[in-house]
């Protein structure tokens, strides 16, 4: 099936792509993992002025949404250029907060950019604990909104996605948070996002091989390299619907397989990336990096691809969907 965007929703990723492109995000986000986070707050701000954290939110709450579709576009640009912080865990704080009571005191900054959220199961690790001011657990006994976060900042793969574990106890929001819900949306906005990573790393490696020559050609000519792009741009070209089409549906299954298709492309692309950058390529200081160690990450956030998978062949035996 060919999903096209309607003129609004391009011109909706187009104006993204004009403020991030302004915005220097490789700078932004070195500032990030170095845990200066003013510049980081300042693009969140304008990010969510743009609407795309409303998207997630209902309109009850101040927010434009639900609407997975244009939310998944706007991840798309997100992840193209690199943008840090915790995206996919303040798309996953608004599903959880259903409860009326806690949807009215937390949503409505969350939409517009005053407030940044992260959410994570009891005892694990979340994603920018330190600098989020809205802080999700879950147990056995429910939705918590944690006091703060205990320990040291703790690096990942990714300098950017720093993790900190939230301190337990803490004001019990639901007992019964629609936790199933809060994941299809957060693996939803992950596709999107690694859909984003893996097309801007196409893009800079195409770039590359033009101007890169070995015995007086640029190796972009050979047609090995060329074979190397062009299976990273079907990976792409092929999950890129997929993304579009979970979106529509919003079911466990769809979205699953979404994320499978659009994180292992962009994880295959990083993988040329890296080969036909050569050395140049293995080096922090170099700005393929950031989208090379996020490609992997975002591989296995909320849910690897084996897990995925499963999700996927649940959705298959138990009749959710028409194949």
């Amino acid at each position: 099936m060919r999903f096209l965007l309607d003129p609004e929703q391009r011109a909706f990723a187009a104006s993204l792509n004009a403020m991030l492109t302004a915005a220097d995000t490789p700078s932004v986000v070195r500032s990030w993992s170095r845990g200066e986070h003013t510049g980081g707050r300042a693009l969140w701000r304008r990010i969510a002025g743009a609407g795309v954290f409303a998207l997630a939110v209902p309109e009850a709450y101040e927010g434009l949404g639900p609407r997975p579709v244009e939310l998944a576009v706007a991840f798309v640009e997100l992840g193209r250029h690199a943008v840090p912080g915790p995206l996919v865990e303040t798309v996953a704080a608004a599903a959880l907060l259903g409860e009326p009571g806690p949807a009215k005191r937390l949503l409505p900054a969350l939409a517009a950019g005053g407030a940044m959220a992260t959410a994570a199961p009891a005892g694990s690790y979340a994603l920018d604990g330190d600098v989020a001011t809205v802080r999700l657990s879950w147990d056995g006994d429910g939705l918590r909104l944690a006091p703060g976060h205990d320990g040291p900042v703790r690096a990942s793969l990714d300098p950017a996605r720093r993790l900190t574990r939230l301190l337990p106890g803490g004001e019990l929001l639901t007992p019964e948070p629609p936790l199933a819900h809060a994941l299809v949306w957060a693996r939803l906005a992950t596709a999107a996002q690694a859909l984003g990573v893996g097309l801007a790393l196409l893009d800079k490696t195409v770039a590359y091989v033009k101007q890169r020559t070995q015995f007086g050609v640029p190796i972009g000519s050979f047609q090995a390299v060329k074979h190397q792009l062009a299976d990273a741009k079907i990976a792409l070209e092929f999950a890129r619907p997929l993304v579009l089409g979970a979106a529509l549906t919003m079911t466990e299954a769809d979205v699953a397989a979404a994320k499978v298709a659009a994180c292992e492309a962009a994880y295959a692309t990083a993988r040329t990336a890296l080969q036909l950058h050569g050395a140049i390529g293995y080096t922090a200081e170099y700005d393929l990096s950031l989208w090379l160690t996020k490609a992997r990450c975002l591989l296995a956030s909320w849910g690897d691809p084996g897990e995925c998978r499963a999700a996927v062949l649940a959705g298959f035996s138990g009749g959710d969907r028409r194949w």
